[in-house]
């Protein structure tokens, strides 16, 4: 059940966050701040599609492996552009956050694999 919730809750934040990339207009100025404007979109579109990953992994193992791995690594990349950019620690703590979420579900996935 935990394992569960911990992919539910990393799909549909990724869902939503992919979403508001694409419509905000602050999120829009974010992807400047972060030097990343040009990428916005594709961005946006793998974490869209790695959240309906997550949801399909619950009965797919491999799939679910797959998806978690891109999100550890992006959310990875997210926190070098935190410290790149120099943002505070609570600034950067989201990114963070996810990245350990998803090496999370990644651990739990491949111990179920083995």
């Amino acid at each position: 059940m935990f394992y569960k919730t911990l992919i539910l809750i990393s799909a549909f934040s990724f869902l939503l966050y992919s979403t508001r990339s694409i419509v905000s207009k602050n999120m829009i100025a974010e992807y400047s701040r972060w030097g990343l404007a040009k990428l916005r979109v594709l961005i946006s579109s793998l974490q869209f599609i790695a959240g309906i990953g997550l949801i399909l992994g619950l009965y797919n193992l491999t799939l679910l492996a797959f998806t978690s791995l891109l999100l550890t690594i992006m959310m990875i990349f997210a926190v070098i552009v935190r410290i790149k950019i120099k943002d505070s620690f609570l600034e950067s703590l989201p990114a963070i956050f996810y990245t350990i979420l998803n090496f999370t579900i990644l651990y739990i996935t491949f111990l179920r694999l083995s």
